[in-house]
């Protein structure tokens, strides 16, 4: 089990899955609520890797976080949002890891842009792919890296909203927001929970 003071992930549970929620398609690619995959591919690119598809319907990159680190399994749901759950649960079973070593990377409203808040467990805050992936894992104690997108001006609806590309002055510190998110992920793995928190909750 993950330590309750650090939130340290769990040596004995596995690699670590790090899974970025998104929608698939060039469509989704470049909005809200794809700011997951934006992370995963990051990461990917920080460790020089290429994406594959596998068999539990994801695009996955593996690789090993310096010498003699941990395991590191990024992965990319290839089904829509409200889906995410069964790739996630079937390559947790694939690679024998365990839920505790699970980080999933989404877009939060309730966080204005460009901040970030990680946790492990809670709520799902309608978000339909954090639903679907604690429905189908039968817990909601993995962890989270919460890339805020802020709420939807005047009265549009936040279904609408999260399929819109980021603004143009969004546009201009995303790069930067992603970078934060993916260092988030690589804290997380390295130091723990509260680490973490300590380093990203101060912005």
């Amino acid at each position: 089990m993950a330590t309750a003071t650090t939130g340290a992930l769990d040596p004995t549970a596995g690699p670590v899955l790090v899974v970025g929620l998104g929608n698939p398609g060039d469509r989704y690619a470049a909005t809200r609520h794809n700011i997951g995959h934006m992370v995963v591919n990051e990461l990917a690119e920080r460790n020089s890797e290429r994406w594959n598809v596998h068999k539990a319907g994801a695009a996955v990159a593996e690789f090993r976080m310096g010498i003699g680190g941990p395991k590191i399994v990024l992965a990319k749901p290839a089904n829509y949002m409200n889906l995410s759950g069964k790739p996630v649960a079937a390559l947790l079973k694939f690679f024998k890891i365990g839920p505790e070593n699970l980080i999933v990377i989404h877009d939060e409203l309730d966080i204005e842009f460009d901040m970030l808040r990680v946790k492990r467990g809670g709520g799902e805050g309608g978000h339909n792919g954090l639903k679907s992936t604690s429905q189908a894992l039968g817990t909601k104690e993995y962890l989270r890296v919460r890339a805020g997108i802020g709420r939807p001006p005047g009265r549009m609806n936040a279904a609408d909203y999260v399929l819109r590309p980021f603004s143009t002055a969004e546009q201009e510190n995303l790069a930067l927001h992603i970078d934060s998110a993916a260092d988030a992920v690589e804290s997380l793995i390295e130091h723990g929970l509260t680490t973490t928190q300590n380093r990203f909750h101060q912005k």
